[in-house]
């Protein structure tokens, strides 16, 4: 089984990443900051613009350590990426799913499946948590509503048809997002999704938590062999990674969504962490930043059951687990691609 191992985070804006013999060396002005060992890193992201040395870069590649680069307000720039790795009959396989738009929605909805199954659990769990102070009728409306086109989803044979019904629910969801935010109304409100740039403070958490999401998922691909940029419900687009939005449309409501829900509601994040651009974009600060990252760290170490393995592991290695299965049922080890259904 593979490990789940630390990721190293550069927020600092002007560090520059070297390589001196099994060491990620951390330089500030030509000064040694801090020093890594390599073997106990399974990704570095990095929102620094000096970037990192020629000979680190090819480092992490040899070793399938994950190397991503972000702008410092954590739009997503670059990744390294090795030789490929795994049986190139899977690609190939890959690529004639693909091609294929009825296999293609036979895996899809199966993903879509798991986000309405995630996204109906997320509402359930705070009507359960927290009934006496939310709308109990417009959280169970939502829940009935997801719980409804579950039975539809699984049935669709169309693309088209199956992103219309994940349109319907992600909207019924998005509707009462706002009334899961418990704490602080006044600075945390989420009155529905904005991006590129995010106009409010859960906007802003949510785009960051997407980005993060979807590295550790196109990692994950790679890491079975995958190629992340040909996807199955997300269509080719040069530079996007589409099988890795693919796969991590499912984890989403669980992983992204109750993260900041729950950054917000016990108040580890703070209206302070974030500063308002004149172009009215709202972005964390270089503090916010390091808090939503050392919660997400702290986060991705929590265990669980998997509900299809039954194993117990931690939730960083979800990506991986789901990249694995969706990997064995492209070489006919299983007959469907399982969803991660949370509860």
């Amino acid at each position: 089984m593979k490990q789940l191992l630390n990721t190293l985070f550069v927020t600092s804006e002007d560090i520059y990443l070297s390589l001196e013999g099994e060491n990620v060396l951390a330089n500030r002005d030509k000064q040694v900051l801090a020093r890594y060992p390599l073997h106990t890193l399974q990704t570095i992201v990095t929102f620094a613009y000096p970037g990192a040395s020629p000979a680190l870069m090819g480092a992490c590649a040899d070793r399938g350590i994950g190397l991503a680069f972000c702008t410092p307000r954590g739009r997503f720039l670059a990744r390294v990426c090795g030789e490929n790795t795994g049986n190139v009959l899977l690609r190939r396989e890959q690529y004639r799913v693909a091609d294929d738009t009825e296999r293609s929605c036979q895996i899809a909805r199966n993903m879509i499946f798991g986000k309405l199954h995630n996204a109906r659990w997320s509402v359930e769990r705070t009507l359960r948590d927290h009934g006496m102070r939310v709308d109990k009728d417009a959280l169970s409306g939502v829940s009935q509503e997801l719980k409804e086109l579950l039975p539809l989803v699984a049935e669709v044979t169309e693309l088209d048809t199956l992103r219309g019904l994940e349109g319907v629910g992600a909207s019924a969801y998005f509707g009462v997002l706002d009334q899961m935010i418990l704490s602080r109304k006044e600075d945390f409100f989420f009155h529905g999704r904005n991006r590129r740039p995010p106009l409010d403070r859960v906007n802003a958490m949510l785009s960051f938590a997407y980005s993060l999401l979807s590295h550790d998922c196109a990692s994950a691909l790679e890491s079975v062999g995958l190629d992340a940029y040909v996807g199955f419900l997300h269509t080719d687009r040069p530079g996007r990674s589409s099988l890795a939005l693919d796969l991590m449309e499912e984890l989403r409501p669980c992983m992204a969504d109750r993260f900041v829900l729950t950054m917000i509601n016990n108040r580890v994040i703070k209206p302070e962490d974030f500063q308002t651009q004149d172009s009215g974009a709202v972005l964390l600060t270089d503090e916010g930043r390091r808090t939503f990252l050392k919660a997400w760290q702290e986060k991705k170490k929590e265990p669980l059951t998997h509900p299809f393995l039954g194993e117990k592991l931690p939730w960083g290695m979800i990506p991986y687990i789901q990249a694995l299965l969706l990997a064995r049922y492209l070489r006919g080890d299983l007959d469907a691609y399982p969803p991660f259904l949370w509860k």
